[in-house]
């Protein structure tokens, strides 16, 4: 059996890898990391916890093949989510308002969620246990 410890980092394509690392930052307060080692391909945007996404340019090439855009009707990523404390919550729900980025909440009986689109359309989710 394979021993995992945690999820290390999620690889977005995006339009414009600088746009949605500030995005990123601004919004959600994730740090750049590893600009030292990797430049910027990928842009990798870390959280306090260690997690990370990776920022690719939607026709980045892996492993020298051209990877094709995503296509929003293909089986794969629905949303990405982080999670926090009640407190951390209500201080998201407030910060997005403020920023006027819509959002939904959703209840889901264990927890709390609230739902929005990063610069890409992306589904980003915030969620907490502290129902």
């Amino acid at each position: 059996m394979i021993n995992l410890h945690s999820l290390d980092h999620i690889a977005l394509a995006v339009r414009d890898v600088a746009t949605s690392a500030a995005w990123y930052a601004d919004v959600l307060g994730l740090k750049r990391v590893h600009a030292d080692v990797w430049g910027d391909v990928p842009t990798m945007m870390s959280a306090p916890n260690g997690t990370m996404i990776a920022l690719f340019p939607v026709r980045f090439e892996l492993g020298g093949e051209a990877q094709p855009p995503p296509r929003r009707s293909a089986a794969g990523f629905l949303h990405l989510a982080f999670r926090t404390d009640r407190a951390g919550f209500e201080r998201a729900r407030e910060d997005l308002a403020a920023r006027g980025i819509a959002f939904h909440f959703q209840d889901h009986q264990i927890a709390h969620s609230i739902y929005f689109r990063d610069p890409d359309g992306h589904l980003i989710e915030i969620t907490t246990y502290d129902v």
